[in-house]
């Protein structure tokens, strides 16, 4: 029987292409994200070893929880760093100074700032030979005083500057314009995925980032043969334990590993995702190609039996055909997902965020996840076509008519189907009343939409008659081939139905993410324009950098400007909770936002006094007039904790976020004391320019007319919408296949028929229109009912937005479905090329003699 399988994998290797390339294309995704996220990782983690090179021992400041930055003073100074170094075991000390600058290109345009963990500055200290190894050389010389700055070579490349150049840059505040007087190389790892490093002279190091005479840090290398962790203890018992600590760099770098691999299984989650998809929706034409051949080969399944074989036999010799198949699957597909890694850098880098380079790394794990898959699909999906296969008796090899389905089993199924498409309808039906998108509702409506497609699945053969009959009323239209197209179809409904469930499939998830994106879409730019009154805002990026106090006094200053309320931006705590809260000025907040109380008024704002919004209120069971402790700004506890009184709740609010306090309390507690975050502009006339001039076009600052932030909110949904076509293409390529397959095959089979329609005077172009047809018709029908469970899914999962966006409203994207409705028709008649030229080239001697 085996011998028997191998015969038929080669006799049939022409119709089992498709099932390979379909199976192929699931294994190159998975074998392609396993290698990526190893060699992603490999390649941070080599960039790492060189970044704690030579260095055993790290030190670092601690600072009492919930102090503002600005008071952050760190006892890491020149006579701590003289000690440590006498330290048995230390080889040398060598101290750092680090922070953070937001950096301009030569051309104004702030650099990669969204990157917030790569917008780094140091200072350069010179070790005893005079360099800094940190930071070594490779043009021009050091910085020397507060007016001169040096970049690493790849942050002046991707900036345009040259040196003698000045350079625009901010920390947390006012512009700083200074000559670039070197080039520098660098191993940090957030440097060369994208960040920017720039170096200053180490007293105005100092004097931005820690406090004259003060370092963020200090490196230890050890003698050889001293054990790290025992001269990390021995550091340790030397620095004051409430206000720094000893890492060996070891430790350093498993923390680092540990963000490392979160970050790398997130790239790898969407390829992951496609694969999922493709496999699944190949797995249909893998049961469809193996039913088509196991009918084609009744009667020699048949006489098989008849000469001996058990079932066991026959089940044994189709499950290792399709064992055969996706070893061959497997093979390719490895090969093809090589490829694959070797593209994702390209495509999940971006000028904010690159991956760093190296060798692909080929681990066990991806060979043995290509073989699992690519065998274990197929042969899973083999497994019930090898099932029908065993039934065939004997008696079958006597006759020449294909039995049709037995009744009561299409009843069953039917039965079966219409039971599973209402539990799904039912689970998410009972989400009509869900107030918010808690997990709970999240899993009911995963849950729901999964069992009705399944349950679409199982009624697919039984809704294909009436539906392809209805779709038959067209293409009649065209005349004989259109009527003996709609027969074809109708002929095996099972087959028409599991040709069509690959692109039902696809369609119905391409369907329902698109509603569900342009639903929200509108819904966030709604909100957007409703919570702002304000013409413009003006805000740094994020609440650990200020705009500057003497730019908002000129912003205020510019003409044409009505008011300008400027915004405290923190963190605050409830409990376990956490949220956002916005200082604001009591006098000027209805004049820049539009905020509408369902109780209270934000004129009772005041010290001690803040208003919630209603989703806040909400989740934590607080209503106007209740008091509450709450700490605002970093770090959490008891100690920490303030009471406030709650003024009032407010609908939900993207520019007041969660809490609205008085702008005192904000800064007396905020990341930065004093400091604001945001300042809203009410006026008249095209202000931007001159409020960009008005903050020195500083890199820290984005100033947004509210048109660019409904634009920026748009801009949200991005992930989504490359989700939406990368599914729509795994779909259409996995359904074109199945298309081709199943008309190939039905082509062969039909081999006697097409020539007696050419023998009573059909002509070629008759016998192609009549395979194109009969491929739109099934296009057609798996699109119809992808689109109807697709809408329905997307129309109850939707509501799910009405909690966190009040603005959602259900809306359809008729462009997208539009177009997914002609793609789909485009394959059925892309898939319907080579087998329709294949059948319009049989003669009917050539077709009786094959036949």
């Amino acid at each position: 029987m085996l011998r028997t399988a191998l015969r038929n994998v080669l006799a049939h290797k022409a119709r089992l292409i498709m099932t390979v390339l379909a199976v192929c294309l699931g294994v190159a995704f998975i074998s392609g994200s396993l290698v990526f996220a190893d060699s992603t990782t490999a390649a941070y983690r080599a960039s790492m070893a060189r970044d704690y090179a030579g260095i055993a021992v790290t030190v670092d400041p601690k600072y009492p929880v919930g102090a503002p930055a600005g008071e952050r003073t760190s006892v890491l100074d020149d006579a701590l760093a003289a000690r440590l170094a006498a330290v048995p075991g230390v080889a040398s000390a060598r101290p750092a100074v680090d922070g953070s600058v937001t950096l301009a290109a030569k051309d104004g345009s702030p650099m990669r700032a969204g990157n917030a963990m790569g917008k780094l500055a140091a200072g350069y200290v010179p070790g005893p030979d005079g360099k800094d190894s940190r930071h070594p050389l490779t043009a021009g010389r050091a910085p020397r005083d507060g007016g001169e700055v040096a970049l690493d070579g790849g942050t002046a490349e991707a900036g345009g500057y040259t040196l003698g150049d000045t350079v625009s840059l901010a920390a947390d505040g006012p512009v700083l314009k200074l000559r670039l007087v070197g080039i520098v190389s660098t191993a940090d790892t957030r440097v060369t995925s994208g960040g920017t490093l720039a170096v200053f002279d180490k007293a105005t190091a100092q004097q931005m980032f820690a406090a004259p005479g003060r370092y963020t840090g200090i490196d230890l290398s050890a003698m050889p043969g001293t054990d790290p962790f025992d001269l990390a203890r021995r550091v340790g018992a030397l620095l004051p334990a409430d206000r720094a600590e000893a890492t060996t760099a070891t430790a350093k770098a498993d923390q680092q590993s540990v963000f490392i691999g979160t970050k790398t299984r997130s790239y790898s989650r969407l390829p992951l995702l496609f694969a999922a998809v493709s496999l699944f929706i190949g797995s249909f034409l893998v049961i469809n190609t193996f039913t088509m051949l196991v009918t084609r080969r009744t009667r020699e399944i048949a006489l098989l039996r008849a000469i001996g074989a058990t079932r066991r036999q026959v089940v044994r010799s189709v499950l290792a055909e399709a064992a055969l198949v996706g070893l061959v699957a497997s093979v390719i597909g490895f090969g093809l997902g090589l490829g694959v890694a070797t593209v994702l850098p390209v495509l999940l880098g971006t000028g904010e965020d690159l991956l760093p380079s190296g060798p692909l790394v080929i681990g066990p794990a991806p060979v043995a996840a290509s073989l699992a898959v690519g065998v274990g699909v197929t042969v899973l999906a083999a497994w019930l076509p090898s099932r029908r296969a065993a039934r065939i008796a004997p008696v079958e090899a006597m006759r020449t008519a294909e039995q049709p389905p037995s009744a009561t089993l299409s009843r069953i199924r039917g039965a079966a189907g219409a039971a599973v498409v209402l539990l799904g309808a039912g689970l998410l039906l009972s989400l009509g009343g869900a107030k918010n998108a808690s997990d709970e509702n999240l899993r009911t409506a995963m849950l729901g939409c999964g069992v009705l497609v399944t349950g679409l699945i199982l009624l697919a053969p039984l809704l294909a008659g009436p539906a392809v009959r209805l779709i038959g009323r067209v293409t009649g239209r065209f005349g004989v081939a259109g009527v003996l197209a709609r027969d074809n179809a109708l002929r095996d409904p099972r087959r028409t139905a599991a040709t069509a469930v690959a692109l039902m499939i696809s369609t119905a998830l391409v369907t329902g993410l698109s509603v569900i994106e342009h639903s929200s879409s509108r819904a966030l730019d709604s909100q957007a324009a409703a919570g702002l009154r304000a013409d413009y805002v003006i805000g740094t990026r994020d609440t650990t950098t200020a705009v500057d106090a003497a730019a908002v006094r000129r912003i205020a200053a510019v003409p044409g400007v009505s008011t300008a309320s400027a915004v405290a931006d923190s963190g605050i705590s409830v409990g376990a909770g956490a949220g956002q809260v916005s200082g604001v000025d009591p006098k000027s907040v209805e004049a820049v936002m539009k905020l509408r109380f369902t109780s209270g008024s934000a004129k009772d704002l005041g010290p001690g006094r803040i208003a919630v919004s209603a989703s806040f209120a909400r989740d934590h069971r607080i209503g106007t007039g209740d008091r509450i402790r709450a700490a605002i700004g970093p770090g959490a506890g008891e100690d920490r904790d303030r009471p406030y009184t709650v003024v009032g709740v407010y609908r939900d609010n993207p520019t007041a976020q969660d809490v609205l306090a008085d702008r005192a309390d904000v800064q007396q507690y905020g990341y930065l004391r004093d400091s604001v975050q945001r300042v809203l502009v009410a006026g008249s006339g095209d202000l931007g320019g001159r409020l960009r001039a008005a903050v020195d076009n500083s890199p820290l600052l984005k100033v947004q007319s509210r048109a660019q932030l409904v634009r920026e909110q748009a801009g949200v949904a991005g992930d989504l919408i490359t989700l939406v076509f990368g599914l729509l293409a795994i779909g259409v390529v996995v359904s074109a296949l199945g298309m081709v397959n199943t008309l190939a095959m039905s082509v062969a089979e039909r081999t006697r028929e097409i020539g007696v329609l050419r023998a009573v005077g059909m002509d070629r172009a008759g016998v192609r229109a009549m395979i194109r047809l009969e491929s739109l018709t099934v296009a057609a029908y798996g699109t119809l009912l992808g689109l109807a469970g697709g809408l329905f899914g997307a129309w109850k999962v939707s509501g799910l937005a009405n909690g966190a966006i009040p603005q959602y409203s259900f809306a359809l994207p008729w462009g997208t479905l539009a177009l997914v409705v002609l793609l789909s028709l485009a394959v059925g008649a892309a898939a319907a090329a080579l087998p329709a030229r294949r059948a319009a080239s049989l003669t009917p001697m050539h077709a009786v003699a094959d036949a």
